[in-house]
């Protein structure tokens, strides 16, 4: 049967779609996790702060192992470490189902980012390598539907399966979901073996930990500051190591024969200007979207549903928006796009900037739009473009860079907004936190 499909001029969109059953399953279930996360409070009688390390574990996990995952699936195989991944996902999922304690449950959540790191950057591997590169935006624009499907939908399937039935069935149809993207890849991919060259170097250990420590310090120091303060002994102590272990991977990594990540990459002015276009837009988008519930709900006196659909407005932009600009950057190239799309982003951003207390969904809408169609035509163009700086044999670690850096810099836009809100209000002789914003929303939860 594998055979046939191989063979098959439409082989290639098999392939995706036995790997946009997986990008959608993780995509959905950490949408519908949150959604969840108050329920699991109350059914194990603990509070936000002990609850959000339901997510904040699995944030952490993913974001440490993205970069050596990526390297290891380049070296001996995109389909083996995949696979791999699935598999964890499902075991993991189903115990985060069965779990009796938050000890049980966090471990779970942890498990199951082993999993997502293994899938992530390799999943989108897999299909970019399937498909020529003249069709490289195209199938990325694809991709870029599937994710925004999965942010549209994770929010309201978790709230479904929640109140009819049970938050564990949340943990349990992601394990069903896991076991039919794993039964998909074995029955529809092919094997993807890692490069001769990769194998004979071998996996790089210490680089491994030196990026896996850097980011675990430093998104933990950034995530909690706001919380116990940019004095606390902890974030003092944090940073400064964070820098050194930082500083020393740059050292191996320019010395060590198959390092994790090869830092010369970034002599390449393409590669390097792509890879800070796409954090900078993660740096203002998510900060921007991480108030406005807030802004949506305390201000304006929207209903948490009425937020939800509102807000639902700039992935369905992207949805529509993001194959039809990869298609077209195949075929004009990427350099228009990438630019326009950053213009409409940063139009959009500055839209919001003018929102007050009685701004109506006449100014809000049009930010909204101009934010969807900007990241849609900017997204897929620029990973095109940058992956079109690197050999098939890097495709899984300059992915799984990718998906680090959008990780880490979300941390960081949130942090920042945080800091600047309530640095705002405070000034204003009101209490330093959201909750001035908002008493109707907790911010532990969010975070």
């Amino acid at each position: 049967m594998l055979k046939g499909l191989v063979d098959s001029p439409r082989y290639k969109w098999w392939v995706f779609g036995a790997v946009g059953i997986g990008t959608f399953t993780s995509v959905v279930d950490h949408g519908s996790l949150n959604v969840a996360l108050p329920t699991i409070a109350n059914h194990f009688d603990t509070d936000l702060p002990t609850v959000q390390w339901v997510v904040a574990g699995y944030a952490l996990t993913i974001s440490a192992l993205l970069l050596p995952m990526g390297r290891l699936a380049d070296i001996i195989g995109l389909r083996k470490v995949y696979l791999g991944g699935l598999a964890v996902f499902v075991v993991a999922s189903a115990l985060g189902g069965f779990a009796t304690n938050m000890t049980a449950l966090v471990s779970a959540t942890v498990a199951q980012g082993l999993g997502a790191a293994m899938t992530q950057g390799t999943g989108r591997a897999m299909v970019i390598s399937i498909f020529p590169a003249n069709e490289r935006g195209k199938v990325l624009g694809a991709q870029m539907s599937v994710i925004g499907s999965g942010v549209i939908a994770g929010p309201a399937l978790g709230g479904i399966v929640v109140g009819l039935l049970d938050w564990r069935w949340v943990f349990f149809i992601g394990a069903l979901a896991g076991l039919a993207s794993l039964a998909a890849v074995l029955l529809f991919v092919e094997r993807f073996k890692g490069t001769e060259d990769a194998g004979r170097a071998g996996f790089d250990w210490l680089g491994a930990v030196l990026s896996a420590g850097v980011m675990v310090l430093f998104l933990v120091a950034i995530g909690n500051a706001q919380q116990i303060g940019w004095l606390h002994p902890l974030i003092v102590a944090a940073m400064p190591v964070a820098t050194v272990l930082l500083g020393g991977f740059i050292w191996w990594e320019l010395r060590v024969r198959g390092p994790v990540l090869d830092l010369r990459l970034f002599k390449n002015a393409m590669f390097a200007l792509g890879v800070a276009a796409a954090s900078t837009s993660f740096l203002g988008v998510y900060s921007m979207f991480f108030l406005m519930p807030f802004y949506l709900q305390g201000v304006l006196g929207y209903s948490p549903g009425a937020a939800g659909l509102i807000m639902a407005l700039f992935p369905l932009v992207m949805i529509i928006v993001g194959p039809i600009s990869g298609r077209l950057s195949d075929r004009y190239g990427t350099r228009a796009f990438k630019v326009v799309g950053m213009c409409l982003t940063a139009t959009g951003l500055l839209l919001f900037s003018r929102l007050t207390e009685t701004s109506s969904l006449a100014l809000l809408m049009p930010g909204m739009i101009a934010i969807g169609l900007g990241l849609g035509l900017f997204g897929s163009p620029n990973v095109s473009s940058i992956l079109s700086t690197v050999a098939p044999s890097r495709y899984g670690v300059v992915s799984g860079l990718l998906a680090m850096f959008r990780n880490a810099f979300s941390v960081v836009g949130i942090v920042m907004a945080t800091t600047i809100v309530t640095a705002a209000t405070a000034a204003k002789g009101y209490p330093a936190s959201l909750d001035a914003v908002s008493d109707t929303v907790d911010l532990e939860l969010l975070r």
